[in-house]
């Protein structure tokens, strides 16, 4: 309908050869064709608007925005680091139980009593204290179960005879010979590999994790690499954390 308006016009000024109305028609044509232009255009706006855009593969949009990461591998990262944390964490508190000449209550957070068919943390059962450097009280809350955490005391590693007087049961903290010393020391490094096993069954839980993202195609080869690359960093931290604070007990242990 355009095309046959235009040759209209035309045809019409070819007939008429009069200067103004050539001129009129002229204008005319030229309002036509920029309308033509601007519904074209129009058009051409609404569809790509309900075009969707190209998906993506998971390298490509890496390499389409280095700050892109994965959540997935976020939440991977995220739990690597808390469960290292937690084992850094269980290696400190172990070693706390282990003696070093001077009484301190929490080498007994480990000793567990039999208190009604079920195991028990002596400390959820009594009150500790300590009188002096060289001596523990323990005072349970239920005086008819003393002989079960007398026995438990004296099963214990830590090398201790408690003493029960009926209304508490005291703890002499003898001075550590050398070979208990050795002894300790020994302890201190199977708490300190314990942890270190258990940091790097984490690491290979989460690598085991990436790996089949990679294989699922969620996460590229790049990133793949980055996030089992993180994993490790964080497992180098936990393992020398956790070489510091053995260092740290042993030499307390060694020191008279």
């Amino acid at each position: 309908s355009v095309g046959l308006t235009i040759r209209s016009y035309i045809t019409y000024c070819k007939h008429s050869l009069q200067p103004e109305v050539i001129t009129h028609s002229i204008i005319i044509i030229i309002i036509i064709i920029m309308r033509v232009f601007a519904v074209l255009s129009l058009t051409l706006s609404v569809t790509n608007a309900f075009v969707p855009a190209p998906m993506l593969s998971a390298s490509a949009r890496a390499a389409s925005s280095p700050l892109f990461m994965n959540e997935e591998l976020e939440v991977i990262e995220m739990d690597a680091e808390e469960r290292m944390g937690k084992s850094v964490e269980s290696v400190k508190q172990n070693l706390n139980t282990i003696r070093t000449g001077r009484a301190s209550a929490s080498m007994l957070d480990r000793v567990q009593v039999e208190y009604y068919g079920a195991m028990t943390p002596l400390s959820q059962m009594a009150s500790i204290s300590v009188p002096s450097s060289q001596q523990l009280t323990v005072d349970p809350f239920d005086k008819s179960c003393m002989g079960d955490v007398e026995k438990a005391l004296m099963e214990s590693d830590l090398g201790i005879t408690p003493m029960n007087d009926g209304s508490c049961i005291r703890i002499n903290i003898p001075a550590l010979t050398e070979d208990r010393r050795k002894d300790m020391m020994k302890q201190c490094k199977a708490i300190g590999e314990d942890g270190k096993v258990a940091v790097r069954n984490v690491r290979r839980d989460c690598v085991d994790s990436i790996k089949s993202l990679q294989k699922a195609k969620e996460v590229g080869e790049d990133e793949a690499k980055d996030g089992s690359d993180a994993v490790q960093k964080q497992t180098d931290k936990a393992v020398k954390d956790i070489d510091t604070i053995v260092a740290k007990k042993e030499k307390e242990v060694a020191t008279v």
